[in-house]
């Protein structure tokens, strides 16, 4: 046992290294009584840095040059890598004329179909009247004269803020959600859904109107996920008639989960995929609650994760790759 209280109630620092009583500093190496530093590798007494890898004592992989990226990580921006998968879409697969145009921004498929009967569309010099014509990337597709140009497409997220409209124009002059992603591009963009003026959350605009059919239909599933603050403890009751399902509009609204994340029932969790208007508000107000704060935290698989109340991004390849093979 050592004496703690020896040396007049004073505790002596244990050394390091003791040689024939005399205190000395631990070397990191030793070899034949010098003192050296510890190299990070030692081949036939050699001093080197060590190789990242070594499958032998005679073979070594060389080290990456420096600032060379990983493939294609960090080579092109995630703008550049979308642009350049459209520059390579196959100019012998046709398209319906109507989408063709929408994906130009210069109007929506529905009203496409009236300019084609109107009778102002022409392709590759001849006028066009009938529903339903197919065209080729590489055609020559003018509206009033004007040639028609496709847009590359575009995909934002955005954290949309209360007191904004999910609309691409409002008639009152309220601020809307296209007013905040103005400067993000020129394209035509629209919201992908809705969210009332004052629910905040996960919001997706684009001009991908493929995309956008598939996240708006119902038969496609996509998960949504809210954060939920009641007016009042939700009951036990109310609770129990809330998973069983609620009746709107004749149709059974059951939701995926339904867990209180803060440890009191006035704060709720609700993941659901239907895709009625205010579901979320309208299942609380059946059983005698109002939602004082709805906040959508996930859509289709995105979240709001690193994006500021109000603040926007583009979506990565990766995840508009996911969205497109439907793994929400």
């Amino acid at each position: 046992m050592f004496d703690n209280n020896s040396n007049n109630g004073e505790r002596r620092p244990r050394p390091r290294f003791h040689r024939d009583g005399e205190q000395l500093p631990r070397p990191h190496f030793h070899r034949e009584g010098e003192q050296l530093s510890r190299p990070h590798f030692h081949r036939e007494g050699e001093e080197s840095s060590r190789p990242r890898f070594s499958r032998d004592s005679e073979e070594r992989r060389p080290s990456r040059p420096y600032g060379k990226p990983k493939r294609n990580n960090g080579l092109y921006s995630d703008r550049k890598q979308q642009n350049n998968r459209q520059q390579h879409e196959d100019p012998t697969k046709p398209i319906r004329l109507n989408k063709f145009l929408a994906n130009a921004g210069i109007c929506s498929r529905r009203e496409a179909d009236d300019f084609i009967q109107a009778g102002v569309i022409t392709v590759n010099g001849q006028v066009v009247d009938n529903l339903g014509v197919k065209v080729l990337p590489t055609d020559e597709v003018r509206f009033h004269d004007q040639p028609v140009r496709r847009e590359r497409k575009v995909y934002i997220l955005l954290n949309k803020p209360k007191n904004t409209v999910t609309t691409t124009d409002d008639p009152q002059e309220r601020h809307t959600v296209i007013d905040i992603v103005r400067s993000a591009c020129a394209e035509r963009i629209y919201p992908v859904g809705r969210l009332d003026r004052n629910t905040t959350g996960v919001l997706l605009l684009t001009n991908d109107g493929d995309l956008a059919a598939k996240l708006t239909h119902p038969k496609f599933h996509k998960k949504k996920i809210y954060a939920v603050t009641l007016d009042k403890e939700l009951d036990e009751v109310d609770e129990a008639i809330i998973r069983a399902g609620v009746v709107l509009d004749d149709e059974r609204i059951m939701p995926d989960a339904l867990e209180f994340p803060k440890g009191d029932r006035k704060h709720i969790g609700l993941e659901i995929h239907s895709g009625q208007n205010r579901v979320v508000r309208r299942i609380f107000e059946k059983v005698g609650y109002k939602v004082v704060n709805l906040d959508r935290v996930s859509f289709a698989g995105l979240t709001k994760k690193n994006v500021g109340r109000g603040k926007w991004r583009f979506l990565t390849p990766k995840e508009v790759a996911f969205l497109q093979m439907g793994q929400f």
